[in-house]
């Protein structure tokens, strides 16, 4: 039934495949009849040709069970091809950024155990929270938050999404690391805050998606293992050049909501000062974070501060959003040029 109302016209195009010769002239022979042959009424004349509609029919409506199962992706050859040439880049651009930033080694002929240990649990708790953020998202976009989040006041959006955000990591950062439900309460909400105002990504395709999730964990991966594998505190003098050029990058996000669209020329510069410009700041933020992480790791083994891998990570955790929301835009548009 559901294959007729898929398609409702072929029964009529069947019917039209059928000679229409026998048929006229059996009727022609019912009109022309004398009585007497009346017993001969239900006689199948044009056995023959309903017969052959019969099979036509048949053919039409045949549903084929028998389908070849679609090859393993394994099994494409192109795929395992762009598998390859993905690891293969992936790789010499690891090696080549370690190369060429980590010429110099550390001093203390590697990394310590405590800083190692504190490293993982921050990167375990950067895990979790995306974790946190994605699943909260996609939970917020099924119960219908992202269309009513799109049809509200921009600025009331952006004015609320900025005190929830930095109300939550503020309370977060305050909070004693020893008062376990509090610390991690606010770092929930503050899970949830981002969850929140990401949600409308959903909108955009999971294939895409799941590419630009990919590409920032390459990214940030790769830009890690420089911070922690290179010599100590050698890049923590880009504190202030990154805070800098972060604020550059917010106004330029902010420009559309002021500059109007007749000026074009101008829109597409801070568009692309947002996208690639918010590319290198956040990516040397992730270097700077790394560093910060491990110089952190050394002052509370030496006792000046407490462990905190909660907050360690809620700086991680923005790197990887805004590196993550700007290879969302950049797949899209140019997923949109092939078009």
């Amino acid at each position: 039934m559901a294959f007729i109302l898929r398609r409702p016209f072929v029964i009529t195009a069947t019917l039209k495949q059928t000679p229409t010769t026998s048929t006229s002239i059996s009727l022609r022979n019912f009109h022309t009849a004398p009585l007497k042959q009346t017993s001969n009424f239900f006689i199948p004349k044009t056995a023959p040709t309903l017969s052959k509609s019969h099979n036509v029919f048949r053919t039409t409506f045949r549903r084929n069970y028998m389908q070849q199962s679609p090859a393993p992706a394994y099994a494409n050859p192109e795929l395992r091809q762009r598998l390859i040439y993905g690891a293969g880049i992936f790789g010499a651009t690891l090696l080549g950024i370690n190369l060429i930033f980590n010429r110099e080694t550390r001093e203390d002929g590697g990394m310590p155990d405590f800083e190692r240990r504190y490293l993982n649990d921050t990167f375990l708790h950067t895990g979790l929270g995306v974790g946190i953020i994605g699943i909260a998202a996609r939970s917020l976009h099924m119960n219908g938050w992202s269309y009513r989040l799109m049809t509200a006041n921009p600025w009331l959006v952006m004015g609320m999404g900025l005190v929830a955000s930095i109300g939550t990591m503020w309370g977060c950062r305050a909070t004693d690391p020893s008062n376990y439900v509090q610390k991690y309460a606010l770092w929930t909400g503050f899970n949830i805050t981002q969850a929140m105002l990401l949600s409308p990504l959903m909108f955009m395709q999971p294939a895409l998606l799941a590419r630009a999730g990919l590409y920032t964990i390459g990214m940030m991966g790769s830009i890690a293992f420089v911070g922690a594998t290179a010599k100590t505190d050698k890049y923590l003098y880009l504190g202030g050049p990154l805070l800098a050029g972060v604020a550059v990058v917010a106004l330029s996000g902010l420009a559309p909501l002021v500059i109007p669209a007749t000026a074009a020329r101008t829109l597409m510069w801070t568009e692309n000062i947002w996208l690639y410009g918010g590319l290198a700041v956040f990516g040397g933020f992730t270097l700077y974070d790394v560093q910060k992480i491990l110089h952190h790791a050394r002052l509370a083994q030496a006792g000046v501060i407490k462990k905190d891998a909660v907050n360690e990570s809620i700086a991680l955790e923005l790197d990887f959003i805004n590196i993550f929301v700007r290879m969302v835009q950049i797949l899209g548009m140019s997923q949109n040029r092939r078009k």
